[in-house]
């Protein structure tokens, strides 16, 4: 039993699921540290809204813990990398302001490349996150149509959705958090994942990591906008636009990797 506990002591330690880190004080996204774990990805025939690329359902593991954006990545983290040369130009905000609003207007390559300059900025890994992570952080350990249960009236506690009434982005972190502790998974804007976009989820990994097995045509990505109903925010629903599109409904969250 002593060798056991002393074993255990150094744990205490360690980092648990939640915790928000920051690799720089400054321009850096905050991280929220999401667990591992096992989920059941995509929706059941059952559920209202549901296109028929949320299936056919399937266990996906999580094998290892990650830090994943507590936030969308804003105008003021990206402007940050265009300032330093990191990105190219400054996306257009549409008069609605910069700041903390995410950032929106930046097709799928100027997501990668601001995942580039922050790694290199911090000497950490920082990625999009692969579709199946990206739904397992989104659910944070739900079953339902949206992290907090199915009834529709209550999205407006947690997403900025078309009939939220806001009528554009508004500044991240406003809304409730997931079980996790991320914000705006539910609206806001449509988040790049790294994913090529398939019409079913036959033959797609079991592992949670990046399907490039078909045609990277379009791209697919997550969560709803504040310009789109209800049903495109739930936690299965995917949209497939080319990865050279700029929206002012689509931004991006990054992930970093654990060493």
């Amino acid at each position: 039993a002593p060798a056991l506990l002393a074993l255990a002591a150094p744990l205490a330690h360690a980092q648990h699921p939640g915790s928000v880190l920051k690799d720089c004080p400054d321009v850096c996204p905050a991280m929220v540290l999401v667990p591992a774990g096992r989920f059941v990805m995509g929706s059941p025939d059952s559920e209202p809204g549901r296109d028929k690329d949320e299936g056919p359902q399937r266990t996906v593991t999580i094998a290892r813990p990650c830090y994943v954006g507590r936030f969308e990545v804003t105008f003021a983290q990206y402007d940050a990398c265009v300032a330093d040369e990191g990105c190219a130009e400054k996306p257009d905000d549409e008069g609605w302001g910069r700041g903390k609003r995410p950032v929106i207007n930046v097709n799928w390559g100027e997501a990668r490349a601001y995942a580039r300059w922050l790694s290199r900025k911090t000497g950490k890994t920082y990625r999009l996150l692969p579709e199946a992570e990206w739904e397992y952080a989104a659910r944070a350990g739900s079953t339902t149509r949206w992290h907090f249960g199915d009834a529709e009236g209550r999205l407006v506690d947690y997403g900025n959705y078309k009939d939220s009434g806001v009528g554009k982005t508004q500044p991240v972190g406003l809304l409730e958090p997931n079980a996790f502790g991320l914000h705006d998974m539910h609206g806001n804007v449509w988040e790049w994942v790294q994913d090529c976009y398939a019409d079913s989820y036959s033959g797609a990994p079991t592992d949670g990591s990046v399907r490039e097995d078909v045609s990277c045509s379009q791209r697919v990505v997550r969560g709803g906008s504040w310009g789109y109903s209800a049903q495109f925010s739930r936690a299965a629903f995917r949209s497939r636009p080319a990865p050279s599109n700029r929206s002012d409904n689509l931004g991006f969250r990054l992930a970093r990797t654990l060493p």
